[in-house]
């Protein structure tokens, strides 16, 4: 069985943030005070809560702004390393093909500008059962309350997924967590991509399951959404069973 302590999470964190207008002007999201607190700060609490302890940022916009205030990581109880995507930014599955020799043979993958408090160990628990599966994607009765459905997920299975060209029968949508192994990584290929490239076609040879969630995510990406967040953080010590 993986401990969760020895997987390291690929945290994307690389995008431009234009929809948050003069906020990321000068800062890149990451770093945007949420609830008193650069936001990475709570997405580092909720991991070292759960027992994940190693990191591989994946960075892009003013990402040097992001190493200056996290450093190695020891103030937040982790390791942390980093990848950048260099003159090109490279989209979440660029970055993540630039940062495999850092990740291992096993790892997540988390977008920089989410919280999403589930149980990560009963995730890996699932996935370790799958010794077949090349990845694991979380996903959520949307039923699009909160984005666009994208995930035909029946009877415990996950059916179809298309982030581009959703049908009317996908009910549930990709939640932000992943997991892949090396195998999988290495299919992206070098330079700029879409991880829903590499999502889509493990999907549908069934080399990629899914694991479904039920609390709902959070997020910083429109000033709506990061107003709600706020509220959300800045209401106390958050735990796994709210936010349903």
């Amino acid at each position: 069985m993986s401990h969760i302590a020895d997987i390291p999470v690929a945290l994307l964190a690389g995008g431009l943030a234009t929809r948050l207008g003069p906020l990321t002007q000068t800062m890149p999201k990451a770093l945007i005070p949420v609830a008193g607190k650069p936001f990475i700060d709570h997405q580092f609490d909720l991991f070292r809560r759960n027992g994940i302890r190693r990191v591989v940022l994946c960075l892009g916009y003013r990402g040097e702004m992001v190493r200056d205030h996290v450093g190695d990581g020891h103030a937040h109880g982790l390791l942390v390393q980093y990848s950048f995507d260099g003159d090109q930014l490279l989209g979440t599955g660029g970055a993540v093909r630039k940062a495999l020799p850092m990740l291992g043979d096993q790892f997540w993958i988390m977008y920089g500008d989410s919280y999403m408090d589930i149980d990560y160990k009963t995730v890996l628990a699932d996935f370790d059962a799958h010794p077949q599966a090349l990845g694991l994607m979380t996903v959520l009765r949307n039923q699009g309350r909160w984005d666009r459905s994208n995930v035909l997920f029946q009877d415990g299975t996950l059916v179809r997924y298309d982030k581009r060209a959703p049908s009317d029968d996908m009910q549930h949508i990709d939640y932000g967590i992943a997991l892949l192994r090396r195998a999988a990584g290495l299919q992206i290929p070098d330079g700029a991509s879409d991880l829903a490239d590499l999502y889509t076609p493990l999907v549908s040879t069934g080399v990629m399951i899914g694991h479904e969630v039920t609390n709902r995510f959070y997020e910083i990406g429109t000033p709506q959404s990061l107003a709600e967040t706020d509220a959300y953080l800045a209401s106390g010590p958050p735990n796994q069973v709210r936010g349903r």
